[in-house]
């Protein structure tokens, strides 16, 4: 390639032509145009005369200014130039392109593959080899290898954004280890406009491994890198979050949204950063329940997963109930058992009271209730007793039951339950309790004891000033069917548990005050009762009985910020290290453990360091990517020569007197108004020239000739080849078993393309679905109100979850959203299409499963298109199945029958196809005998 500095050549010697410009100047000069003819009998009268010189008409001057132009058009065009050439590192080396595919680079990710691929073309134009390394942390890391440029393109295709930092060091180290064609190599890295801590070591590490060869640092301005998210604080009314960004002189606005897991919108929030500000906090103001049903918070419009945070119940604010057996709550609240749980708890929970004064109130005017009958009428997470010995008959009932459904229960000990217990709690007790370090004793204070691995309270650290002075004891023989969960360093217990139906019984064996002890005092007793509202909600214990439990993988996200199933090499968070776990490629962000109980592991946090790239020595040169970047100007040139061409066609046509009429004389306002007309005539489409009337014609006969099954073009090359190739299996099958003959399967542009030539269109929604304009829309219900038939194969089945949203159902609302969908249901038995040629019950595809919907039977209202369905909607990846290459082959496995799987695949093809043809011909009652004949019956 010739680099030019703005423009480039892919076949610079192709420009020799220009120098023969001069001599077709020569040759139109001297060659005149054709004669023109004109009637003029008194020509005759001419005859005999004698002229002494000769001279030839020439060609006007202006004419032949056209045909060089057009001569240098073409020129130009066959030289196949590229405005801003960015394939080109200005020397012909192995070219190494090392991209740095992380979180920072999702948001322009777009425009990174599209630079990258201008560098591997070029490359592949002056026949370099190409050599791809992502800077991404990978499982299993392999040096990269040398491609030839079509190999190189299809590995980039493969690539997409992952949700972590890059290991540019960890990367420096395998191409240190890399097989270099030569010595000297080309070094192009694509940056995230982030140092990462890492970008200046890299940098001299890439003009190590160049040796004398080019480094091109290609990067983004600093006020495209991604906003980063951090994980929200609570508050008392809401969630408060912090948006950073790098330093730049530019205020920026926006919101974030939070939503709950089946992707409603619960809250959003503006906020604003001021120029050079870093960071700023938005609130969103949400009332507790709906607090509680948040799953992510994002910055609006942002496509990265450093914007985008996930929230489990760690998030979530509980009700808790206190009530106190002592009567000084008011008069002496440091004494109070409620004073220490009350400021303990209130960071992260919703604290709920009934004293002794509300209770007495509540007799006179909503009757007799006591303080834990007024909590327990309102939705309540945990309900903490202090010192309370025996409940009533009738709160004992109400709490029994409120405990089995689901409710924790938390005691604490005192005067009251020391001297006399009920049977609410996990263990027996011995009366009196026991004291320590007290004048009459001759032991000193206890400690506590480290807290066991099966323990919620695990990895807690133990404050060394903690001691316990007194306690209650708990009967040794009902030790053996409770669990332990915190012991002082004698053994003897300090908090037991147990089960109780669908909820639990916890007792602290000593005071909610400092009376017993001084552990209310330490931040450990925040933590325990922390841990203990977890575990109120299914998140605290996962571990719970089985040591060393794992947390599996349920949902992770892409660097785009969306959630995929976890890949085949992200593995188990052991529960113990859950708290020192960071996201990595074996552990990316997402959720982990159990429906309902997950925790989610983010990307954004306040540890994640924003820095812009330094300034780094070492390179040739530096710059960065534009809209504008590589664009080839062959189409233009060849399209503007075709206008001259055009034009010259005209003038040649005046010239000869050809768009005269007869004895007329040339106008020339006349002519050139036809040369406009020409030249408007010639309209451009991307480039390219506007199909012809003739063209349209002959997809029209095409079509016609005979019967196609037809599919739709969704732009995804890849797709739109697996939907010939299925739809031509199909049709081989069609041949081989029925009376119907079609042609070969063709693809319909669902803009531009008439629709009512084809009787049946496969539909496979692809993710990058948009909403159809209105004139499409109307064009499609026509089609189906007329008798067509369109089957949307969103080929999710595989990866669909049960009760979440996914990008194949997006994509689908999307294509759905202006049509005139009626009502459907799931195929009944005795549908049509279970017996229109073959007699099924499933309608597989490549994966099984998956629902198929048809128009509902029409109850009450006129019938349309003859009670046939226009629309069918499956999930099983038909094309999948019925795909195979030229040889018979399969394309794709099918999952999880197997070939017999794919067999009643392609009978669901059939039966589709001969009920798209011949309607509701075998709901006839006329068919009945035979179909109870094959049936057996």
């Amino acid at each position: 390639m010739l680099d030019l500095g703005l423009i480039g050549f892919a076949q610079p010697l192709v420009l020799a032509g220009l120098a023969l410009l001069p001599v077709i100047w020569w040759l139109l000069r001297v060659t005149p145009p054709a004669p023109q003819r004109v009637a003029f009998p008194p020509l005759r009268l001419l005859f005999g005369l004698r002229q002494d010189e000769e001279t030839a008409s020439r060609i006007p001057l202006w004419l032949l200014m056209l045909r060089l132009a057009l001569a240098t058009l073409l020129i130009l065009a066959l030289a196949e130039p590229v405005w801003r050439p960015a394939g080109d590192t200005g020397r012909s080396r192995p070219l190494l392109l090392v991209l740095d595919d992380g979180w920072a680079a999702a948001h322009s990710w777009d425009k990174r593959i599209s630079f990258a691929r201008a560098l591997i073309e070029g490359a592949g134009n002056d026949d370099q080899l190409v050599a791809l390394a992502a800077t991404s942390p990978q499982v299993k890391a392999e040096p990269p290898v040398f491609l030839a440029a079509d190999e190189a393109l299809a590995k980039l295709k493969a690539l997409s954004p992952l949700p972590l930092g890059p290991a540019r060091l960890e990367l420096a180290a395998r191409l240190g280890k890399m097989e270099k064609p030569q010595e000297a190599i080309d070094i192009v890295w694509i940056a995230n406009g982030l140092d990462h801590g890492e970008a200046a070591s890299f940098a001299g590490k890439l003009e190590e491994i160049a040796s004398g060869g080019a480094l091109k640092l290609v990067t983004n301005a600093p006020g495209e890198v991604p906003l980063v998210l951090t994980p929200p604080a609570q508050g008392e009314d809401g969630l408060e979050v912090t948006i950073r960004r790098l330093e730049v002189p530019e205020l920026r606005d926006g919101r974030v949204e939070a939503r709950a897991e089946d992707g409603r919108l619960l809250a959003e929030a503006e906020w604003q950063l001021p120029r050079l500000a870093t960071a700023t906090k938005a609130r969103l103001d949400l009332p507790l329940e709906l607090r509680n049903e948040v799953h992510t918070i994002s910055v609006t419009g942002e496509r990265s997963a450093a914007s985008k945070v996930l929230i489990d119940e760690r998030w979530k604010r509980r009700a808790a109930g206190l009530v106190s057996g002592n009567s000084f709550e008011a008069d002496q609240p440091l004494l109070s058992d409620l004073y220490y749980l009350e400021r303990a708890l209130r960071p992260f929970a919703d604290i709920r009271k009934a004293n002794q004064g509300e209770a007495r109130q509540g007799e006179t005017q909503e009757g007799e209730r006591s303080q834990i009958e007024m909590l327990l009428a309102d939705p309540l997470s945990v309900l903490f007793l202090a010192d309370i010995g025996t409940l009533s008959e009738r709160d004992a009932t109400l709490v029994r039951n409120w405990v089995k459904e689901g409710g924790t229960l938390v005691r604490f000990a005192g005067p009251h339950l020391a001297a006399q217990s009920d049977d609410l709690i996990p263990v027996s007790l011995r009366s009196g309790g026991r004291s320590l370090g007290g004048a009459l004793s001759w032991t000193e204070p206890q400690h506590l004891a480290p807290f066991e691995e099966s323990s919620p309270f695990a990895g807690l650290d133990l404050p060394g000033d903690a001691t316990v002075s007194r306690q209650v004891l708990a009967e040794p023989r009902d030790l053996a069917f409770a669990e332990t969960w915190a012991r002082l360093e004698d053994g003897t217990p300090l908090v037991t548990a147990a089960r109780e139906g669908e909820g639990r019984l916890v007792l602290f064996h000593i005071t909610a005050n400092t009376d017993w002890s001084n552990l209310p005092l330490s931040g450990l007793f925040v933590s325990m009762l922390q841990r203990i509202l977890d575990l109120a909600q299914g998140v605290a214990a996962q571990n719970e009985g089985a040591e060393g439990g794992l947390l599996m993988p349920r949902q992770v996200m892409t660097g785009f910020g969306t959630f995929t199933s976890p890949p085949p090499y992200v593995t188990p968070i052991p529960f113990a290290e859950w708290t020192k776990t960071r996201p990595s490629a074996e552990h990316p962000p997402g959720f982990y453990g159990m429906q309902g109980a997950a925790r989610a592991l983010n990307l954004g946090n306040e540890n994640l360091v924003l820095a812009p790239l330094p300034a780094l020595t070492g390179l040739t040169r530096q710059e960065g990517f534009g809209d504008a970047a590589h664009q080839a100007l062959r189409p233009l040139l060849l399209t503007l020569a075709l206008i001259l061409l055009i034009a010259d066609g005209f003038a040649a046509l005046y010239l000869t007197g050809r768009l005269n009429a007869p004895h007329q004389r040339p106008r020339g306002p006349r002519v050139a108004a036809l040369l406009l007309a020409g030249l408007l005539s010639a309209p451009l489409v991307g480039g390219h020239v506007a199909p012809a009337k003739a063209a349209d014609d002959a997809y029209a006969l095409k079509a016609t000739s005979e019967t196609h099954l037809a599919y739709v073009e969704t732009g995804d090359k890849d797709l739109d080849g697996l939907s010939h190739a299925a739809l031509s299996g199909l049709t081989k099958r069609l041949r081989e078993r029925t009376a119907l003959e079609p042609g070969e399967p063709m693809g319909v542009n669902i803009d531009q393309d008439e629709l009512a030539f084809f009787p049946f269109l496969y539909w496979p929604v692809a993710q990058n679905a948009h909403v159809l304009s209105d004139a499409t829309a109307a064009k499609i219900s026509s089609y189906m109100q007329n008798g067509g038939m369109i089957l949307f194969d969103t080929r999710d089945q595989d990866r669909a979850i049960s009760g979440l949203p996914n990008e194949a159902n997006e994509a689908l609302r999307q294509v759905l959203a202006k049509l005139d969908v009626p009502p459907l249901e799931p195929v009944p038995a005795d549908h049509v299409l279970t017996k229109s040629f073959y007699l099924l019950q499933s309608f597989p595809g490549r994966w099984d499963g998956g629902q198929v919907w048809v128009e509902a039977a029409n109850r009450g209202r006129a019938q349309t298109n003859d009670g046939v369905s226009a629309i069918i909607i499956g999930s099983n990846d038909f094309a999948g199945a019925w795909a195979e290459d030229p040889n018979g082959r399969p394309l794709l496995p099918v999952a999880p029958g197997g070939e017999r799987q794919r067999e009643y695949a392609y009978r669901f093809g059939v039966n589709l196809v001969m009920y798209a043809l011949t309607g509701n011909y075998k709901a006839d009652q006329v068919h009945v005998p035979a179909l109870l004949e094959r049936l057996g019956q």
